[in-house]
């Protein structure tokens, strides 16, 4: 903190108001509820509880809301709150399988069972501004619309769903014995909300960190590999699906799983051919999973799931979004923006240790420079 700053504690508090009043904003225009966010903001809300590692829309739209829509700020606020939360125990594996689909396309298979459904997208619409949003919602403008109108093939069957994973294991198309598998016996290689993170991680334990990291970072991180940065194959994303699955806890007293909620979940699997080495040829597969509608940071991280995949099994890394170390520890914004923000706290003594080093660098430099002219003014004469 900044306590050295004239004026103390009182200076801090100061800055606390006039944080308030520059998140209240002009006092003629209604203050933005907690509510509205939650509802009308969903895709920053879910960013902010997949990086705060916390599923709690209302947290994570009161995070928002204190952090000034600064996600990456709100994130931090999430995890922070996290840590003082009671762990009761662990949920069995979400079976997504049986999600309740709300959107789910393949871009390798066209007829696919139960159909390509469109969902809620902005991938079909023009990229203008719609000034229309200026004006007060209609009484009807939040009616609901028939579900068949977001199917390709309007006889598409939300009960039939098969993964397209399950399709290219029945074609004996899907290499997933190349994958490490988690440590013999266990469900979980480690819990990285309560361990640190060491390397090399195994793939669980990476697919956790990729989970709660930032999704600008993994966007950058994926584009790289498609662009040759690690390979030149081409991936595909073999399927891409979005809606509820049913969170099912064991309790020991029981011996029964008992249903406890259901998450709203995005998964994305991707796909590229590994046709070299001694095994057989076929399709390895990229794996990704957010909160909510995050599509583009579930595709960004089954591509780099996929390139980290790459290395392990052919033992080097040829590009950074194949590097472990780069990618696991320097994708985690909390940790980054810590790091980075720890930059404006007081480094008076630091700096002026570093000052006088730099000055007595300069005298050695300039004596130098002095007895070079001064030979070579000896040597002209």
């Amino acid at each position: 903190m900044y306590v050295a700053v004239k004026g103390g504690e009182r200076a801090i508090d100061n800055s606390h108001a006039l944080l308030a009043e520059k998140r209240r904003g002009r006092q003629d225009v209604p203050e933005l509820e907690v509510d509205q966010i939650r509802e009308q903001l969903g895709l920053s809300v879910d960013r902010v509880m997949a990086e705060g590692g916390l599923y709690d829309p209302e947290l994570a739209a009161i995070a928002i809301k204190q952090a000034r829509g600064d996600l990456v700020e709100a994130a931090f606020l999430i995890r922070a709150f996290r840590t003082t939360l009671r762990r009761f125990g662990l949920s069995l594996p979400a079976e997504t399988g049986t999600m309740a689909v709300e959107r789910r396309i393949s871009a390798i298979y066209k007829d696919i069972p139960g159909g390509q459904v469109l969902g809620p997208t902005c991938d079909y619409t023009h990229r203008l501004l719609d000034f229309s949003l200026l004006e007060k919602a209609r009484p009807d403008a939040g009616r609901s619309i028939s579900g068949e109108a977001s199917y390709e093939d309007s006889s598409g069957d939300l009960s039939a769903m098969t993964r397209v994973a399950d399709l290219l294991r029945a074609e004996g198309l899907l290499r997933e014995e190349a994958l490490s598998p988690a440590p013999s016996g266990s469900r979980v290689s480690a819990d990285l909300t309560r361990e640190p993170l060491r390397l090399p991680a195994d793939r669980n334990l990476r697919l956790q960190a990729l989970a709660r990291s930032d999704e600008g970072f993994l966007l950058s991180m994926g584009y790289s590999f498609q662009r040759g940065y690690g390979g030149d194959r081409h991936p595909f994303a073999a399927e891409i699906r979005t809606g509820g699955v049913a969170v099912e806890f064991l309790p020991e007293e029981l011996g029964f799983p008992v249903v406890i909620g259901e998450l709203p979940l995005t998964e994305c699997l991707m796909t590229a051919a590994e046709n070299g080495g001694e095994e057989r040829p076929g399709l390895v597969p990229g794996y990704g999973l957010s909160f909510g509608g995050n599509e583009r940071k579930a595709m960004s991280m089954a591509l780099v799931d996929l390139a980290l995949c790459d290395a392990e099994r052919k033992g080097r890394v040829e590009a950074p979004v194949q590097d472990q170390e780069f990618v696991l520890l320097h994708g985690d914004n909390v940790e980054a923006s810590g790091f980075t923000s720890h930059l404006k706290l007081p480094h008076y003594v630091d700096f002026q240790s570093e000052v006088l080093e730099l000055k007595k660098r300069q005298q050695h430099w300039d004596g130098m420079r002095e007895e070079k002219e001064s030979r070579s003014r000896k040597e002209s004469a």
